[in-house]
């Protein structure tokens, strides 16, 4: 076999498994357990893969309300605030964006009590010149990933 796509397919069988082990992706991708090791480990080196954590349903552990928020910053404040926000527990996304707004996050609250309080104190840092929260209704994909295309010629 060929190792070409073996990287990218190697991540695609991850992606449907993060807990597979060596042997069963051995066997999946016609390898050996050493090759699967050496690439993973790769792979790992290189920061392509990250880690692997598990997939959490934030509703089912009492964090019901996901909201997205919007923050024009004082230009050379963007470094501050943005630290602030990605060091927030409660954040899991925090993005350097172009258009109206320099900052977005992504929050998950308890509930809209909670996402106030949180956002109220965020907004009296005096480098956030304006904000704009939206409550999500309904989650409709999130977190999702995406496969990495492989070469099926090779």
């Amino acid at each position: 076999m060929t190792y070409e796509n073996l990287d990218a397919k190697l991540v695609n069988s991850l992606l449907g498994d993060g807990r597979a082990s060596l042997r069963s992706l051995a066997e999946e991708l016609d390898v050996s357990v050493t090759t699967v090791s050496n690439h993973l480990s790769d792979l790992e080196d290189e920061g392509v893969i990250e880690g692997y954590t598990p997939k959490v349903d934030y509703d089912a552990v009492g964090y019901d309300v996901t909201a997205v928020i919007q923050l024009q910053v004082e230009g050379n404040a963007l470094p501050d605030v943005t630290d602030t926000l990605r060091d927030h527990r409660q954040m899991t996304s925090v993005y350097e964006v172009t258009g109206d707004y320099d900052v977005i996050a992504i929050g998950k609250f308890e509930d809209t009590d909670d996402m106030n309080d949180q956002i109220k104190q965020l907004l009296t840092d005096p480098d956030i010149k304006a904000s704009n929260t939206s409550v999500v209704l309904n989650a409709v994909s999130e977190n999702e990933q995406f496969e990495l295309e492989v070469d099926e010629d090779t």
